[in-house]
């Protein structure tokens, strides 16, 4: 188990320096050679990694270091992902499973499933956060992080639904020949077979969805103008790119580790409730 985890740990650290000695042999070579193409290379385009990571210990205008603003910000970001995540993910999955069961419904409603994901992002989030801030639930409005967590929901349960319906009709003929000649009820059926099966899919869609429900949190705070997560920072930083390009480029390094943080989240639970080979599932 020691040496497994030791490899594993190798490699990281292996792919990780061979990340940043691609990321600093590209600008040496772009500066060295003065090449424009896809674009020029600089310390403005392009800062030095190390360079990037040192930034993290500035102090920024409100009077905290980076790494620490940037780390409230991304909790603040994780909060509305999350939420949209669990929600996106079980309006995803019973979803699937009603679709599955009634195929009138499934022929009527999946065309405007996706239909729904055909509307830009950028254009539905400021109706959605904005228009949630003009309802009153319990004598005040929804808090920001509430309002962008429908945005993250909004981009989740896609890919559970579709992935949820293509599971659940996965399931091996014999196995539900088998059921059916023991007389088992629909929704046995359904929970004792179709859904084992189907768990490989949809793990497989959380996996998409988790690092889209952050970038639907981040889209969402943008285009709402909400300043305190990722997103405000973004576009907080994005003004004074000229002036000080390291603080974007920290503010997506913070953004990438937040995906790959929801991402490792559900790998894990992956691991826990899927030990066994799909095959082996029934």
């Amino acid at each position: 188990m020691a040496a497994r985890v030791g490899k594993r740990v190798v490699t990281f650290l292996l792919v990780l320096g061979g990340l940043w000695a691609l990321w600093e042999g590209y600008k040496w070579l772009w500066e060295r050679t003065a090449w424009s193409k896809p674009f020029r290379v600089d310390d403005l385009t392009l800062p030095h990694a190390h360079a990037i990571l040192l930034q993290l210990g500035e102090s920024t205008s409100t009077g905290d270091d980076l790494w620490l603003f940037l780390i409230r910000a991304a909790l603040f970001t994780a909060k509305s992902a999350a939420v949209g995540f669990a929600f996106g993910a079980v309006v995803g999955f019973f979803l699937g499973v009603v679709l599955v069961q009634f195929d009138v419904l499934r022929r009527g409603i999946m065309p405007y499933v996706v239909a729904s994901q055909t509307i830009p992002i950028l254009a539905l989030a400021p109706i959605v956060v904005r228009g949630l801030g003009s309802v009153s639930i319990g004598g005040s409005p929804p808090p920001d992080w509430v309002r962008v967590s429908v945005i993250a929901s909004y981009l989740t349960f896609f890919p559970v639904t579709v992935n949820t319906i293509r599971g659940l009709r996965s399931a091996d003929p014999w196995a539900l020949e088998l059921m059916h000649s023991y007389a088992a009820r629909g929704w046995t059926v359904l929970w004792k077979l179709r859904v084992p099966s189907a768990l490989p899919y949809i793990f497989t869609a959380l996996k998409i969805a988790a690092t889209a429900s952050v970038v639907g949190a981040i889209i969402g705070e943008q285009t709402a103008s909400i300043s305190n997560g990722l997103g405000g920072a973004i576009l907080n930083f994005n003004q004074y790119y000229v002036l000080e390009p390291k603080n974007l480029w920290a503010t997506n390094f913070y953004a990438a580790l937040l995906g790959i943080g929801f991402f490792l989240v559900v790998l894990l639970a992956e691991k826990v409730v899927v030990h066994r080979a799909p095959e082996r599932l029934v």
